[in-house]
């Protein structure tokens, strides 16, 4: 997908010209892959912008040559101390800082629906940068599956306002699993996870069709 869409040329007299074999014959050179940002609004889990443009790189990459390139987070938010992290540190940092921070957390249940929303889509971005650039250790699975799936306030919170974000939280870390991203999952963890997802499954399939489709 990533060559699809980005093979095209633009440039003088260039509006688009499709230019895919160039384009991989460039890749083919690369051995590390960077990513700016320079901005604290928003981070490498917020949006599947990262993962489409960064980690599809990589998975260009390791495509075209049968390895991974270097991986790293330009970070330039404070212009005046710019740092460079490879993309596991950075993931580890946003992780920690953000994704199954409790603070951050409690501020999303009180958004109702739409904060629910986010901590779907935050798993859901987690999982793309793991399924293209090889981020998420086996570790961050089983905390997603604590904080989110497990933890009963959060959990209560999702089923009252947004069952749905809640199903698709534990179809994705099923997902993991089952493409082996998630190497070694605790089995219990597995069947908490698959019973949330019977039990949703069966809430859902009668009252009515998901409002956010």
């Amino acid at each position: 997908m990533y060559a699809v869409w980005g093979g095209y040329a633009y440039g003088r007299d260039l509006d688009g010209r499709q230019a895919r074999a160039d384009m991989e014959q460039a890749f083919r050179r690369i051995q590390v892959a960077v990513k700016n940002a320079d901005t604290r609004e928003h981070d490498l889990v917020d949006s599947d912008d990262y993962f489409q443009y960064h980690g599809g790189m990589v998975a260009a990459v390791r495509a075209l040559t049968g390895a991974s390139p270097a991986a790293y987070i330009g970070d330039s938010a404070v212009p005046d101390a710019v740092r460079t992290r490879t993309l596991r540190e950075e993931t580890h940092r946003v992780f920690r800082a953000r994704v199954v921070n409790p603070r951050w957390i409690a501020a999303m249940r009180r958004h109702g629906y739409k904060g629910a929303f986010e901590l779907a889509a935050t798993v859901d971005y987690l999982f793309g940068y793991d399924a293209t650039a090889g981020v998420v250790q086996d570790w961050m699975y089983e905390s997603l599956a604590a904080s989110y799936v497990f933890d009963p306030e959060t959990r209560d919170f999702m089923r009252a306002s947004n069952p749905w974000a809640l199903r698709g939280i534990a179809e994705r870390l099923l997902e993991a699993a089952d493409r082996g991203l998630w190497e070694k999952p605790d089995p219990a963890t597995l069947d908490g996870l698959r019973q949330t997802y019977l039990d949703l499954e069966g809430d859902l399939e009668g009252p009515g069709e998901d409002p956010s489709l």
